[in-house]
């Protein structure tokens, strides 16, 4: 790691919109930080076949991999770790990652892409807000001293257990694979929480209320909330304290003009977590225009 912690630009998301803001802004000389992961990304398991001037049949981690080595080309930095929170002091924006480390830079593009959320359970939907939620940072204070559980393998989940210990009397974390720092994970280590490894949740219990849940091994836990947290921190929680301006119907993707502006200064967007359609195609053009927006906003204060 370089001796600074100070960016230009902090590209959150490395999948195909991430990785093309990061060439673009590399490329003006600009120093740039691009954090998450790569494995993350919806296109890592995907087959390419229909992307211009590509032919044949590509791997999404193919792909990937090469738009990673040409950012590092340009100059950017790379960090696989996901974001934690973003905070704005002055002009200068915050971001905390899950080890705890926090880098400063003047300008964000968030590249996030979009959590598909769900366990695809029976009645599951008919019991969000009874007792089943996908945000803990939403939720949380809604189970003081009660008995929860949180699925999922990546660091909103084990970063929710954590919330969840501090305000519940148990939290058990499910997750087939938990893929997180050695930092986050020591913070596991609470007296009021459980690691279930390989378990898989089966089927929820209750009626009007979640009243717990069945693993695929057939052991039941009598719960009162169930939290359902996939990959990294989603965009509503991160840039939503910011005054970052979301889509009024569902809350779900972040609104931009032509430039990938927000309504927040220095902040960008770009990829799937903009809206539909989710095709790589449309995530790389967003990519492009945000690194190069995002770069002129930076050259910009630099004048100044």
């Amino acid at each position: 790691m370089e001796d600074f912690t100070l960016y230009d630009i902090i590209i959150i998301g490395t999948g195909p919109a991430g990785l093309q803001a990061a060439i673009h802004a590399a490329r003006k000389k600009i120093k740039v930080l691009v954090l998450g992961r790569p494995k993350s990304s919806s296109l890592y398991r995907a087959h390419i076949e229909n992307y211009c001037c590509i032919s044949g049949l590509k791997t999404g981690e193919e792909l990937l991999s090469t738009g990673i080595q040409q950012a590092k080309g340009f100059g950017a930095k790379f960090l696989q770790e996901d974001v934690i929170s973003i905070a704005a002091s002055s002009d200068i924006y915050q971001v905390t990652t899950e080890s705890g480390d926090i880098y400063s830079a003047y300008s964000l593009i968030i590249a996030t892409g979009v959590t598909r959320h769900g366990l695809g359970l029976k009645r599951e939907k008919d019991l969000v807000g009874r007792g089943v939620s996908y945000c803990v940072d939403c939720d949380a204070n809604f189970y003081h001293n009660a008995k929860v559980a949180v699925v999922g393998d990546g660091s909103a989940a084990a970063h929710g257990a954590v919330t969840l210990s501090k305000i519940a009397r148990h939290v058990t974390l499910i997750t087939r694979d938990l893929r997180v720092s050695p930092q986050l994970k020591a913070e596991l280590d609470r007296d009021n929480i459980s690691v279930l490894k390989g378990s898989v949740v089966e089927s929820l219990k209750g009626t009007d209320k979640l009243d717990g849940i069945v693993l695929r091994d057939g052991t039941e836990l009598q719960l009162d909330g169930l939290f359902i947290e996939g990959g990294a921190k989603g965009a509503m929680e991160l840039v939503a304290s910011l005054g970052v301006r979301l889509d009024p119907e569902k809350f779900t993707y972040i609104l931009t003009d032509k430039r990938q502006a927000t309504n927040v200064p220095g902040i960008y967007a770009a990829g799937d977590i903009c809206g539909r359609p989710f095709q790589m195609a449309k995530a790389v053009g967003e990519g492009c225009i945000a690194g190069l927006s995002a770069s002129s906003f930076v050259l910009k204060k630099r004048i100044r």
